[in-house]
């Protein structure tokens, strides 16, 4: 038995942002860019571990929206134009710097990795992402888990337990019905716990979730091992906490390894340096700045900025990635001592950490889970079920509330930027709970608006649109969308209120909103008694 058990979470979301009513919509880039720099490499990684027989356990949490997006055959073929128009545009960029070696290495690089995305894609993969990912965990590469059906923030919707309940089954049932098996965990969207969620986690039929940190450290009583191992909730449901510190060393571009000098500039594309009219020759207008993925700069220093270097970034990534596992194997030399079981130590991170954000994260992985597998005894990377076979005697404690981002109590998800949409949110909630009481012939026109009004209103409660909202991003955008899905739900409950639906305007909105074909009403009734009160059993 190893020392210590390094626990590596890939969590991989995006909102649902399929657009077939417009030809180029931005935010469909979100997606493109995410499968280019992100999922692909990580796919490639993996692969490379199977065929050099080396021993990987990651947990790669994929949400349903994400999921939906991967398998749609009008994004797919829209990301095979998008592919080939970088293609085009790293060709132009070749011929640019055609007086320019250093810059001239640096496109040829860029055509590389977007050619062999292109060949990888469409030849390899056969265009379905999902079904790779599938493939890597029948090899025992990955443990697939999944989270909420649209990413809602739960503690925020928790007034309306139905909403909760329905945000957590349909997302469990997504996934089952792609997969054909139950997802063993599931990722809390954005952390967010609320004591008591653990009742309609474990009846999803998921046995374990994550939490930040503060969540398991306050917990009560006080968890024995601290953060160094996982605990039993109500319903003995395991509950799994990030540790800070090494999550910090990834993650943090200012105190973690993403901001040294040689990594390449996220900020730096060519986008904020050409003129628009050579950039339309090859991408198409979508109204804003357009994030092209060529980037020929460093992170150096705030004012001066050198050209990127890939060879030394990939030189320094291994450096990193050796000091990475050089302190988890500290940690667990000195937490196990004074424990019966080896310390579990989970670093939990968004998948677009690896590759988008951070350009050299795939490398890094790749040599941490090389670097791992030479100290066999010592450090061992397992998954969450792996873990629980092995020490399914769990202490029983009620963690606290919590969740990620910025202070760690929902501030993220509910301050002046946002509050206004929650009401809209909750009276959405108790109007679905009253068609979801109506009887109904299953296939008929009601029965179908009925469950699009569901999709609607699961659409409306993405936990992207407030976060985006508190951020200053793409603000105008997550109103709409907010907008448009709560429009949509009205128009669906007035109509089977009336009676008056219209078959034609139902499609329309089925075809917009093409998501969980197997979505269940009942769901979404209220809940009499309700089970999701926290009561401590004695």
């Amino acid at each position: 038995m190893a020392r210590g058990y390094l626990i590596f979470v890939l969590h991989a979301h995006l909102p649902y942002v399929r657009h077939p009513e417009h030809a180029t919509p931005f935010e469909e880039l979100w997606l493109f860019e995410a499968i280019t720099e992100s999922y692909i490499p990580l796919i490639r990684v993996l692969e490379g571990f199977r065929h050099d027989r080396i021993p990987c356990r990651i947990t790669l949490s994929l949400s349903p929206t994400l999921m939906t997006m991967l398998q749609d055959r009008l994004l797919q073929q829209r990301y095979l134009r998008h592919l080939q128009r970088l293609c085009s545009l790293a060709r132009a960029e070749i011929r640019r710097f055609r007086f320019d070696p250093e810059r001239r290495r640096l496109a040829r690089m860029y055509l590389r990795l977007f050619t062999d995305t292109l060949v990888a894609f469409r030849e390899t993969y056969r265009k379905n992402i999902l079904a790779a990912f599938k493939k890597l965990q029948d090899h025992g590469l990955l443990e697939i888990i999944t989270t909420a059906a649209t990413h809602a923030f739960l503690p925020l919707l928790k007034v309306h337990p139905s909403a909760v309940r329905a945000q957590i089954m349909t997302g469990a049932e997504y996934f089952r019905y792609l997969f054909g098996v139950a997802a063993p965990g599931m990722w809390l969207p954005e952390c967010g716990y609320y004591p008591g969620l653990e009742r309609v986690v474990q009846q999803a039929g998921f046995r374990y979730f994550f939490l930040e940190t503060h969540g398991l450290v306050h917990a009560d009583p006080a968890p024995r091992y601290g953060p160094w191992a996982p605990v039993a909730c109500a319903e003995n449901v395991a509950a799994f906490c990030r540790d800070m510190v090494a999550s910090r060393q990834i993650w943090s571009s200012t105190e973690g390894y993403p901001g040294d000098p040689v990594y390449r500039e996220f900020y730096c594309d060519i986008a904020h340096e050409r003129d628009p009219d050579y950039l339309a020759r090859y991408l198409p207008p979508r109204g804003e700045a357009v994030q092209t993925g060529i980037k020929y700069y460093c992170v150096t220093g705030h004012e001066h900025k050198e050209l990127y270097d890939p060879e030394r970034a990939r030189l320094r990534a291994q450096e990193h990635a050796k000091h990475f596992v050089a302190c988890r194997i500290e940690d667990s030399m000195r937490e196990s001592s004074a424990m019966d079981r080896p310390p579990a130590i989970t670093v939990p991170f968004d998948a677009e950490l690896f590759g988008h954000w951070w350009f050299e994260g795939p490398w890094f992985l790749d040599a941490v889970v090389r670097e791992v597998s030479k100290h066999h005894g010592i450090l061992e990377m397992v998954t969450p079920s792996d873990y629980l076979k092995r020490h399914p005697d769990l202490q029983k404690t009620y963690p606290a509330g919590s969740s990620w981002g910025y202070l760690g109590y929902n501030e993220v998800w509910l301050n002046q930027t946002n509050d206004w949409l929650y009401p809209h949110l909750h009276a959405a909630c108790a109007q679905m709970e009253e068609l979801a009481q109506k009887k109904t012939r299953t296939g008929s026109l009601t029965d179908r608006a009925r469950r699009q009004a569901a999709r609607s209103l699961l659409l409306a409660q993405a936990s992207d649109w407030p976060f985006i909202m508190r951020t200053g991003t793409t603000v105008a955008y997550a109103r709409a969308r907010i907008r448009d899905h709560l429009a949509r739900f009205h128009y669906l409950a007035r109509s089977i209120t009336a009676c008056s639906l219209d078959e034609r305007t139902l499609k329309a909105i089925e075809l917009l909103d093409a998501i969980f074909p197997t979505i269940t009403v009942r769901h979404f009734q209220p809940i009499t008694h309700n089970r999701n009160t926290y009561e401590k059993q004695n």
